[in-house]
């Protein structure tokens, strides 16, 4: 897990509703292998920083829209035909807390825009964006700039895609134990 706010929130001021990169109080990453059994390390590593955070009554909601994101990274950002840099992480997870919202953004290679699906009624999948949209009070996405490339002439590599969750006065309260 890393949590060092500086760089890594970097791609994710650029493209959220706006957000004062000082109203960033806390933010934890974690790079997911292209492997399916990534999306159960996704929603632990969820659990446990909402946990660190004080955020846990958070845990259901964030899990569900941190599942479909990675859970979408996974299976269309990912082609299991196309060799990939082993240097390059495939699915990077951020949780970034920020004083009024709590931002879950999932990085993946592919430069294709999400679209939500129409799934048929017996369909087992093609809802995941409509439980993005659902659960999270916003969502969207923006393309991913190379990491430790100069200004705005960077070329996308990939894209973010994020969901944010405004806490509520209820939230803050279970921030601060008596």
């Amino acid at each position: 897990m890393r949590t060092d706010g500086s760089t890594t929130l970097e791609p994710l001021r650029r493209g959220l509703p706006p957000t004062d990169p000082a109203a960033i109080t806390a933010s934890a990453s974690l790079t997911l292998p292209a492997r399916y059994e990534a999306v159960g390390s996704a929603r632990h590593f969820t659990r446990t920083t909402l946990c660190q955070w004080q955020l846990e009554s958070r845990f259901d909601d964030v899990a569900l829209v941190v599942s479909e994101l990675v859970t979408n990274a996974l299976r269309h950002a990912l082609p299991s035909d196309v060799a990939r840099d082993p240097n390059i992480p495939s699915v990077r997870l951020q949780l970034a807390r920020c004083a009024t919202r709590l931002v879950c953004a999932v990085r993946d290679p592919s430069r294709e825009s999400p679209m939500a699906g129409e799934a048929e009624d017996s369909a087992e999948s093609g809802r995941g964006l409509f439980l993005v949209e659902s659960f999270s009070d916003s969502w969207g996405w923006h393309p991913a700039q190379a990491p430790g490339a100069p200004g705005p002439s960077r070329t996308p590599q990939g894209k973010v895609v994020w969901a944010a969750f405004l806490l509520t006065g209820t939230d803050e309260v279970a921030d601060h134990p008596r």
